[in-house]
């Protein structure tokens, strides 16, 4: 009897508990742009955002893939995963991708990524210099249109800010004058914030409150009966 050679399982590539990035500054604003997005759609079940995590976009080629700082998918399932397989989601790729450069990515950021993503169909792909040392100008945006990538054209606000529009995701980006990125809303007229920036922001509100509250008992006011 003749047996059938075994077949060797095809490994794509998962988490490997390496640091997440090379620096203080470009893993802070990994985190930021992860988690400040994860925080504005956090109601919608069809938008899945995270970042350095391997997207898998050809099946049964484990080098096929790559790791984006920062990206949003939409008509996805919202919830946890180790790593993003192309054919598992159906079809989807990533629709908005941010590299966060650095002296180890700079090259590939530049170069590489932009044919790879083009490819996926990456609608709009920008790039982040958090030190200002590899990317001129350090906030850059690129569109996708007719599958060729297009710059965004920038603008410079009053107080000196750079701002992009981002059609994907509804949002500007903006350089501030300091070099820190934030995402803006222009419905609400204000920065995004992540989880742990908005619990601050809550319980900062909740210690001015009873100060006032305290404030008021000391005048000999009842707080809960003010007209």
């Amino acid at each position: 009897m003749t047996l059938a050679p075994l077949k060797t399982p095809i490994i794509y590539p998962e988490p490997d508990g390496e640091p997440m990035a090379e620096s203080d500054p470009a893993r802070d604003y990994l985190f930021y742009g992860v988690e400040s997005l994860k925080f504005y759609f956090r109601e919608r079940e069809d938008v899945y955002v995270s970042g350095n995590l391997w997207i898998s976009y050809e099946r049964g080629v484990p080098d096929a893939a790559v790791s984006p700082d920062v990206f949003v998918v939409f008509g996805v399932e919202n919830r946890p995963r180790r790593s993003f397989r192309v054919w598992e989601e159906g079809g989807r790729t990533p629709d908005w991708v941010l590299e966060v450069t650095s002296a180890k990515t700079w090259k590939k950021d530049e170069e590489q990524k932009p044919t790879t993503y083009t490819q996926l169909g990456v609608l709009e792909y920008f790039q982040y210099d958090p030190t200002g040392d590899y990317l001129e100008p350090p906030l850059k945006g690129q569109r996708l249109v007719n599958g060729v990538y297009q710059l965004i054209t920038p603008d410079t606000l009053e107080d000196g800010s750079i701002s992009l529009y981002s059609e994907v995701l509804g949002l500007y980006l903006r350089l501030l004058p300091n070099g820190q990125l934030r995402f803006f809303n222009s419905q609400t007229g204000e920065y995004l914030r992540t989880y742990q920036e908005e619990g601050e922001r809550a319980e900062q509100a909740e210690t001015a409150l009873q100060e006032l509250r305290d404030r008021l008992v000391a005048m000999g006011l009842d707080p809960d009966n003010l007209a």
